[in-house]
């Protein structure tokens, strides 16, 4: 990839899109995450983040404006158009994966060099709110990949152009244990259609095939991209997908002691199922898409 960073890349966060921020709020701090304060994009949508030790977040996302995203996506704003169109045929779920990059417009090069550009780059700032009272303000540059066949699901690479502090305090404490990421799930009728959009996002050519799907190693977590079957076999969730194309199926976190996440999920009357080495909680409203928690190796 033309970029000063050796591949494979590593994964800065996923995007979930969610109804509300309440409602996300309250269902995730039942998970025992610790939540972010809610924080507005200049286009429209507003975001309470969940942020890891390992320097990686999720970002559940909603619409706090609906005229500014209508008029962010009219005027090409590609986070918010595709943002749009997955709350038009799924409400919630995983819509994104992010990557790290240190030059955003070499990516973009990239990707519109290998027919993979969903448009423009996209800079903004907005502003964040520590526990403590204390404010900073984050810039970011993103550049866009997708394939048409997967209307559901994006990537993009994420360049912090000026940064907020790496040190996020109490919000890198989670009463579940939860120290990162481990896996982002995928799903797919045929996996390895879209093994070179996936190398190509990961900057990583080595795919490890086996009988549900494929996995590839991104420098601090896995993506794996299963059959609807062999979602069921590992997490033990039917999605009832009849469409092709790949969609977001499951974040799986690293936690320090599933002992300690299972008594938080126990505690807060979270349902979960022990599945082989993983606890799994499968979707509710504000979550969105199946969680599941691996002990951190």
């Amino acid at each position: 990839m033309s970029n000063s960073m050796s591949g494979p890349r590593a994964i800065d966060h996923l995007v979930l899109p969610v109804t509300d921020l309440k409602t996300s709020r309250e269902r995730l701090s039942l998970l025992g995450f610790t939540v972010a304060a809610d924080a507005r994009h200049p286009f429209g949508t507003e975001n309470a983040c969940i942020f890891f030790a390992d320097d990686t977040y999720l970002e559940p996302l909603a619409v706090g404006s609906r005229e500014d995203c209508l008029e962010a996506a009219r005027t090409g704003n590609v986070f918010v158009a595709r943002d749009q169109a997955f709350r038009f045929r799924h409400g919630e779920g995983l819509s994104a994966l992010s990557v790290k990059s240190d030059d955003a417009a070499a990516d973009d090069q990239l990707y519109r060099d290998e027919g993979m550009s969903a448009g423009p780059i996209l800079s903004f700032s907005r502003q964040f709110r520590f526990p403590d009272g204390r404010t900073a303000e984050g810039s970011f540059r993103l550049a866009f990949a997708a394939d048409l066949r997967a209307p559901d699901f994006f990537a993009f690479s994420c360049q912090r152009v000026n940064p907020i502090p790496a040190d996020r305090g109490a919000l890198l404490v989670h009463a579940n244990g939860a120290a990162g990421l481990a896996r982002i799930v995928l799903v797919e009728e045929n996996p390895s259609d879209f093994q070179y959009f996936l190398e190509t996002v990961l900057d990583q050519r080595d795919v490890t095939a086996h009988s549900f799907g494929m996995s590839l190693n991104a420098t601090n977590a896995v993506v794996d991209v299963l059959t609807p079957e062999g979602f069921l076999a590992h997490y033990g969730v039917a999605l009832g997908q009849t469409e092709r194309g790949l969609r977001g199926a499951a974040v799986v976190v690293a936690a320090t002691d599933l002992g300690v996440t299972e008594a938080a999920l126990a505690a807060n009357g979270v349902g979960y199922q022990k599945i082989g080495a993983r606890l799994v909680v499968a979707p509710e409203k504000g979550q969105g898409v199946t969680f599941a928690f691996e002990e951190l190796k």
